[in-house]
């Protein structure tokens, strides 16, 4: 078996980016990357990521301050996400809602079930 990284594009060039925070392995936030941001990310040591709704590429922090100093990326065991271990600037939030996380919002159970009534 092979350890060589090699990311699966999806169909739109993009793959899964998932944010944690380093230190304390809190998942902050979800985005995408391209091959250009993802490069970008590794060359420069800054989280980089492709904004699908703005059509453009996006480092993290650039107008806000909460910029992601990338402590480590590691590729999952399908290719097709990413995991980037990084230190936030800022107040530590990754959030475009002033949220620390962007996992800040918790769906309910009702008996064991999801609250489906609610989404």
């Amino acid at each position: 078996m092979s350890d060589a990284a090699q990311p699966r594009w999806n169909s739109d060039g993009l793959i899964t980016a998932v944010a944690q925070h380093a230190d304390t392995r809190e998942v902050l936030m979800l985005a995408w990357m391209n091959a250009q941001s993802l490069r970008l990310t590794l060359e420069t040591g800054e989280a980089h990521y492709w904004s699908r709704s703005r059509n453009e590429l996006w480092r993290k922090g650039a107008t806000s301050g909460q910029l992601q100093a990338v402590e480590e990326i590691r590729l999952d065991c399908d290719g097709d996400a990413v995991l980037l271990r990084v230190r936030p600037a800022g107040d530590g939030g990754a959030c475009h809602l002033g949220q620390r996380s962007c996992f800040h919002r918790r769906l309910e159970l009702r008996g064991g079930e999801f609250d489906a009534s609610r989404i």
